[in-house]
């Protein structure tokens, strides 16, 4: 969410932001909002004179009183009265346009950076760049649920019958190589300096309306039947949520967290649900980073971010390569997006497995997040950017480790979780 006063002094630079993200049906919006906002502050305004006024004509009432001069003093309470009267109108209206304010200024999207580049929709989105040389293996490269039966490792026919499509039971040494994955992507934030946490799984309404806009969070997010929480689809949402109404030290910026949850996305859209993969499904495991930090530090702490997924991946042999997202392709609260995407050796193309993001102060400003520096208290900046999602960071394993015998290596990184295991063997 923007400033009010960034808006208000600056419609045009809003109304082709809006233009940018071919969002034109949202043009309107910054006029409406805009004369809102000129009867709140008018109606401020007014209460605030009514205010001032009741206590100057109760020192003249005081003052009549005193002199013996009763009738004029009962004609300036009567005019007592009537203001007492207008200020109630008045309290009672400003609820009202606050709300639509907000509401209005919700769905206004956030001003992208000049470097995003223009384009209508994912299929625009830019390569940055490659790191590691993509494979193709002399033999075919099976689809990754054949990789995964022939060790014994996936179930979903199961899952089909305890919980529907788009769940999955992971078996055996596939199972341990989610695990060993997790471990590894914990434990390399951890040696970057990022404190780790585990957070709650379910967060309120005011902190879902914080961290995402309400579009994204009714195509992502389950809503527990009869109370206020919702299943978190990423454990950013905790973990932004963390700091909702608070002033956190100024001294203790950058705040650099890691941390670990389960997530659950209702995945709707033009996608589906995988049938027999485990590419896009309902449910799945996840190490995120998130930093909190000075406004002048932001995209210094973004560039750093997307490098060290692209930095965890290669230290499993595993070629991406970064993709910036097209103004389009960005959510309404970004100011700044990329994506990492992994080789395919089966598909001989590369696939999304991370995003990194930078918000601005957007998700400060919904949450109240704020630090105190010398000239006064400021927003801060949030950050996020996926470490390891999985089971789709396991496809990549699976793909670019697979052996013509279907056994598959483990990358050294990740023996000390396997028990020391260099290769998981086909068990069919």
């Amino acid at each position: 969410m923007i400033d009010i006063k960034f808006l208000r002094e600056n419609p045009e630079i809003v109304k082709e932001n809006i233009k940018k993200k071919f969002q034109d049906d949202k043009l309107p919006l910054v006029d409406e909002v805009i004369e809102l906002d000129k009867q709140l502050r008018k109606t401020q305004q007014e209460g605030d004179d009514l205010r001032n006024a009741k206590n100057k004509i109760s020192k003249e009432i005081g003052a009549l009183m005193a002199q013996g001069k009763k009738e004029e003093a009962e004609g300036l309470k009567a005019q007592v009265a009537a203001n007492a009267k207008r200020l109630a109108e008045l309290e009672a209206a400003q609820p009202e346009l606050q709300e639509k304010v907000t509401a209005i200024m919700m769905k206004i999207p956030n001003i992208i950076d000049d470097s995003v580049p223009i384009g209508k929709d994912d299929s625009e989105n830019v390569e940055i760049e490659k790191f590691g040389d993509p494979v193709v293996p002399s033999f075919e490269v099976p689809y990754h649920a054949d990789i995964l039966d022939r060790i014994g490792g996936l179930d979903k026919d199961a899952a089909g019958r305890t919980s529907g499509n788009g769940f999955y039971y992971l078996i055996g040494d596939a199972a341990r190589l989610h695990s060993a994955m997790l471990s590894y992507a914990r434990d390399f934030m951890i040696d970057k300096g990022f404190t780790y946490c585990i957070p709650p799984f379910m967060i309120r309404s005011s902190v879902v309306n914080g961290v995402m806009s309400f579009a994204e969070m009714e195509a992502m997010m389950y809503k527990i039947e009869g109370e206020d929480l919702y299943l978190i689809g990423t454990s950013e949402h905790s973990m932004i949520g963390r700091f909702k109404g608070q002033i956190v030290d100024e001294s203790s910026l950058p705040i650099r967290m890691t941390s670990y949850s389960p997530c659950f996305r209702k995945e709707v859209g033009s996608h589906g649900i995988e049938e027999r993969g485990v590419y896009r499904v309902h449910q799945f495991e996840k190490q995120e980073m998130v930093v909190l930090c000075k406004p002048e530090e932001s995209m210094d702490w973004y560039n750093k971010m997307w490098s060290y997924t692209v930095e965890f991946f290669r230290s499993l042999d595993i070629p991406v390569r970064t993709l910036e997202c097209c103004s389009g392709d960005l959510a309404d609260l970004k100011v700044k997006s990329c994506d990492v995407e992994a080789w395919s050796p089966r598909q001989q193309k590369y696939f999304e497995v991370g995003s990194c993001s930078t918000l601005g102060d957007a998700q400060a400003r919904r949450l109240g997040i704020r630090t105190k520096g010398a000239n006064g208290n400021y927003l801060v900046h949030t950050l996020n950017n996926t470490v390891l999602a999985t089971p789709r960071g396991l496809i990549a394993l699976l793909e670019n480790n697979v052996n013509e015998d279907g056994s598959i290596n483990v990358p050294k990184a990740l023996q000390p979780y396997m028990g020391g295991k260099d290769k998981v063997l086909p068990v069919k």
